[in-house]
């Protein structure tokens, strides 16, 4: 058959990609009808070289029973006369589209919904909806229900501030919210009006944030016995403040690994996993109030990161085997950070440090190089880390 012959399966197949492309077009009023899908009509050569495979492809379209109609021209050829032939699969709406393709019934319900919510919030942007098709076409009638109800309710209380678990909405639980955090602040943003800049979704929905929870291991024996004999604590950073313990030293280590390994220290308490929320230290006093305040982290783009927003709250922190002389030293021992952070200034960082990330950034000694804290030597990292602590306490 000759290529530019379309016959019925290709003719659905091209349907089914134009539906997946323009439906949330259509959804809001969009798209010319009646869409034309042009059949390819062969030439007289076309039908001198293989009369059979066009006589098979007229036929087929002959035969249509399909949505849509199947429009026929006749043509006039020099040496083979007058030939009625296919030129164009007409189709009147996005429903004959979603028939033809055995896609009617989601793009009723999508359409159905769509209509819904729009009666019932004439505000929010048709497109901000419409680009929710797979949830209008799929959702379970419960999931669909308990979607327009959460943003009735979230509509009617904007600053409840209760916790997720409270919302009386039947049938919601925590995980159904979690899970759709960006569909529902998406809708909501949209129906309020509002930019996208809106912070996490606990101040977007008015909603209490659950307590930042925060886990230290005291490392001193003598502190132990003051704090009621805990050595690994996990708690809010507010409950942890109160603790009854003035530590000499407090060392910031971004692995959990790491922290859970750290020996006994006289006068140390080690702060584990903050991650880029590492500036919550700045809450608890005993951590401000140390004479040394250390930092071990990764050695990449992020690290350096995190070690500038820690500093930001305890400006008197320390960096330990973060420098450039532990990073070329273990060459070997490199691995590839997957994306570099984002290029900020990182006023926090001394000249030393800022030197290093500038250098990572600038993929100076390979692409992402990236140097974790977990890959150096144990025995060699608790030595340099002794004499650091050592010599900050002391100074």
């Amino acid at each position: 058959m000759p290529k530019k012959l379309l016959p019925p399966e290709a003719a659905r197949d091209f349907l089914v990609r134009r539906f997946g492309n323009q439906h949330d077009n259509w959804l809001v009023g969009e798209g010319t009808w009646p869409l034309l899908v042009g059949l390819g009509p062969p030439t007289e050569r076309d039908i001198a070289e293989d009369s059979a495979a066009v006589r098979e492809w007229a036929t087929a379209w002959q035969g249509w029973t399909g949505p849509g109609d199947v429009v026929f021209e006749n043509r006039q050829f020099p040496r083979m006369g007058r030939q009625r032939l296919p030129v164009s699969l007409s189709m009147p709406d996005a429903a004959a589209v979603a028939r033809c393709i055995g896609q009617l019934q989601r793009w009723e319900t999508a359409t159905h919904r769509f209509w819904r919510v729009r009666a019932r919030w004439s505000a929010m942007e048709p497109r901000t909806l419409a680009a929710r098709f797979d949830v209008l076409a799929d959702y379970s009638a419960a999931d669909f229900e308990r979607l327009v109800s959460l943003l009735e309710w979230f509509e009617a209380n904007p600053a409840s501030g209760l916790y997720l678990r409270q919302l009386p909405v039947e049938g919601l639980d925590t995980k159904w919210l979690e899970k759709r955090t960006g569909l529902v602040a998406g809708l909501l943003r949209s129906l309020r009006e509002v930019s996208d800049d809106e912070g996490d979704f606990y101040r977007m929905f008015g909603l209490r944030k659950p307590a930042h929870r925060v886990r230290v291991r005291v490392l001193c024996p003598a502190m132990r016995r003051v704090a009621g004999g805990l050595g690994d604590i996990e708690a809010p950073a507010g409950e942890l403040a109160a603790l009854p313990i003035e530590p000499l030293a407090v060392l910031i280590v971004e692995n959990l690994e790491t922290g859970l390994a750290l020996p006994d220290l006289a006068g140390t308490v080690a702060v584990m996993r903050l991650g880029n929320a590492v500036g919550v230290v700045r809450a608890l006093p005993w951590v401000i109030g140390a004479k040394a305040v250390m930092y071990w982290g990764d050695m990449d783009t992020h690290g350096f990161a995190i070690l500038d927003r820690a500093r930001r709250a305890v400006p008197h922190l320390q960096s330990v085997l973060m420098d450039e002389k532990t990073l070329l030293s273990h060459r070997h021992l490199w691995v590839q950070e997957s994306a570099q952070c984002a290029d900020l200034p990182m006023d926090a960082l001394t000249t030393e440090e800022r030197a290093v990330y500038q250098a990572l950034r600038a993929d100076a000694w390979g692409p992402r190089v990236r140097l974790e804290q977990e890959r150096l030597g144990w025995a060699e990292a608790m030595t340099v880390l002794r004499l650091a602590l050592n010599r900050n306490v002391s100074n």
